[in-house]
């Protein structure tokens, strides 16, 4: 087993040891450790813009990434098909310490809409419930959430078991509506009741009465960014297409439940495979839980035994799952939540929940600690670089100021007047650097509007209205079928021109990155690279999921021709749209990080170059004012030294509040030099 994560203190590793607080003591110090990181990047913020040393650009970045730490969620996704134990193992994993069940878990279906649980910041207590028959409104959930008024809201009285419980019923409601009315809101049909609902016998069929919920209470584990997903069964899972295209594959965790009384049914398999598996490679943070173990406490066999007969199915799941028996964990979360209540050490052990805790905090937490961690010093780690550069141009700048006026002391007034032209000869010859460097930024401009014509949010638009026409001027299947997969091959089309753009892009400011170095020794680096390769990965994932939800023969052939278009554009073509539109935002931010350090040396460089050509005057104006404009010199190289000591700190704070032992002070660098 791996040993706890480097952010844990001694209480943490405490509790770690604690069967009773293992997940929700991991999941505090992480909290903790992500507030931490915070408060250090805060700090160099703050010193940028007290000490005037940072640009628009790298507080932008900043203030984003503390957004991104402050708003920070850890999603753990729960899926089964209905009287698996779902729900007992969230009140079990989660909510224990109420002493009571919180989310219902009765024999039978009792989540019947994918099922929020979360907390934010100025929310109230609530349950927010949206009515099933909002999908004939071809909106996503995701759109909808932007309007309250479409939602059904129900404030909790208060905070107390029975209230929570209350509301939470509420998830389960159910209506009856005809079989017409059932498929034009999406759910199949199934006179076996198989691959869809049953009609009953006067022919009506039972649908959820909402189509998601969302609790919000302010449950320690929520308030430090947890959000549970508890989702339904096969048919309403199949029935909500953005679950299975957006939630589920960006929840860090996803636990499927099976029940070792009933196995890998036909309906647990296909759940899996359509839409928890779903043909991919084998990812972090998915777990297999086969509860309900304490079937097999029935007094007639001892522990050994009933350990064989785990093991045995265990082995008998990973084999029909096709996965590693690692990732299975036989667990009761019935007997583990009435061992909690009571506090009984001994049956919660045997229960098995905390092996599923540990797995799944060990897995879950490090890993998304490692991208958060990344990420942090990745976006503070480029601000501080370019400061760096700046304070060090800064400090080689009166350096050589400091030289010139050290070697006219003694010196007469021709040496001075020679020293000026020098200088203003410098300056003629950056000016006509920046022609070139003016030239470039309308290149630069060009490019941009090119790359944003194939990438951007318009063009996105065009191919969807394009395809939208295609499909509805379409006659047959075939059509259809070309136009859906005519989507797809634009946009992956457009993506291709864009690397080629971002290509020619860094290649044209390398060049002039190189130029300004050499002929004018600005100290730049190469500039940053981007790649598109996220997005192509996300647009392959959604037109897999495309082919295997929607472009099949049988889909294509029953489904009528606006029935089908609606769909397409309800889940892939919003979930295209999502990822256009944070390609936008990264390649927005990309195109101003790429430039910001040739701006801010080009006017630091202007500004030196003035400021050297003023002292040389002002000296050859007035003699005594050599030895003054010496000390200022002086003064401003410890300034900047001291500057870069509090940089150091800076980042070296930044480190420690991620926990990385790694250190470089540019400090004794700059001294030496």
């Amino acid at each position: 087993m791996a040993g706890p994560p480097s952010w844990f203190n001694l209480a943490d590793v405490s509790a770690m040891n604690d069967p009773m607080m293992n997940l929700a003591e991991q999941f505090s110090a992480y909290s903790h450790w992500r507030s931490g990181a915070a408060d250090a990047v805060t700090k160099l913020r703050s010193w940028l813009t007290r000490n005037e040393v940072g640009d628009v650009q790298a507080d932008l970045r900043l203030q984003y990434l503390l957004e991104r730490l402050r708003d920070d969620k850890l999603t753990v996704a729960f899926v089964a098909e209905f009287s698996r134990g779902k729900s007992e193992l969230i009140n079990a994993i989660f909510f224990a310490n109420y002493r009571d069940r919180i989310l219902p878990s009765s024999a039978g279906r009792t989540t019947m809409c994918p099922t929020e649980l979360q907390w934010s910041r100025d929310a109230k207590p609530e349950l927010r419930l949206l009515p099933i028959r909002t999908r004939a409104m071809q909106a996503p959930v995701s759109e909808l959430k932007r309007f309250a008024d479409e939602w059904r809201v129900f404030p909790l009285a208060s905070l107390e078991a029975s209230d929570l419980q209350g509301a939470l019923a509420r998830v389960g409601d159910t209506e009856r509506v005809s079989q017409d009315e059932a498929a034009r809101l999406g759910f199949k049909i199934d006179p076996k009741g198989e691959t869809g609902l049953k009609p009953a016998a006067d022919g009506t069929v039972e649908i959820p009465s909402w189509r998601h919920a969302v609790m919000q209470f302010p449950h320690p584990l929520l308030e430090q960014g947890l959000v549970v997903l508890d989702t339904p069964g096969l048919n309403a899972i199949g029935a909500e297409p953005e679950l299975t295209l957006s939630l589920l594959p960006n929840a860090h965790a996803v636990l499927f439940i099976l029940a070792a009384d009933t196995g890998v049914t036909q309906s647990d398999l296909a759940v899996w495979r359509d839409y928890v598996h779903a043909g991919q490679v084998s990812r972090k943070g998915r777990l297999v839980v086969l509860n309900k173990i304490d079937g097999l406490w029935d007094g007639l066999r001892d522990d050994e035994q009933i350990g064989e007969e785990l093991d045995r199915q265990v082995r008998t799941v990973a084999d029909t799952l096709e996965i590693s028996p690692a990732v299975v964990f036989p667990v009761s979360a019935q007997k583990g939540l009435v061992a909690r209540v009571n506090d009984d050490v001994a049956l919660l052990e045997r229960s098995r929940l905390p092996e599923l805790e540990r797995a799944l905090t060990e897995d879950l937490l490090p890993t998304k600690q490692d991208i958060v961690r990344d990420n942090t010093l990745g976006e503070t780690g480029d601000v501080a670089r370019q400061t760096r550069v700046l304070l060090e141009a800064r400090l080689s700048s009166l350096r050589e100021q400091l030289q010139e006026l050290t070697d006219l002391r003694g010196k007469n007034q021709s040496v001075i007047e020679y020293m000026m032209r020098k200088i203003r000869t410098e300056k003629d010859e950056f000016e006509q650097g920046l022609q070139k460097y003016y030239a470039v930024r309308s290149v630069f401009s060009d490019l941009t509007n090119s790359l944003f014509a194939h990438i951007g949010m318009d063009a996105l638009r065009d191919e969807t209205r394009r395809t939208r026409e295609a499909m509805l001027d379409s006659s047959f299947s075939k059509g259809l079928r070309e136009a859906m997969e005519g989507f797809f091959a634009h946009l992956r089309a457009n993506l291709r021109r864009s690397t080629d753009e971002i290509g020619e892009i860094t290649r044209m400011l390398e060049a002039m990155y190189k130029r300004f170095a050499v002929e004018h020794g600005l100290k730049l680096s190469s500039p940053v690279s981007f790649s598109t390769l996220r997005y192509e990965k996300e647009l392959e994932r959604l037109e897999t999921a495309f082919n295997r939800q929607i472009n099949t023969t049988l889909t294509l052939v029953t489904t009528e021709k606006h029935a089908l278009t609606q769909k397409f554009f309800e889940t892939i073509a919003v979930q295209a749209r999502h990822t256009f539109e944070v390609a936008n935002r990264d390649v927005e931010q990309w195109l101003r990080a790429v430039m910001s350090p040739l701006e801010t040396q080009v006017r630091e460089y202007q500004i030196q170059l003035k400021r050297r050509l003023e002292s040389v005057k002002r000296i050859h104006q007035a003699t005594d004012t050599l030895e003054d404009r010496v000390e200022e010199l002086k003064q401003g190289e410890d300034a900047v030294l001291a500057l870069l000591a509090e940089l150091d700190a800076l980042e070296g704070g930044i480190r420690d509040a991620l926990g990385v032992v790694e250190s470089t002070p540019a400090v004794a660098q700059a001294k030496a030099a």
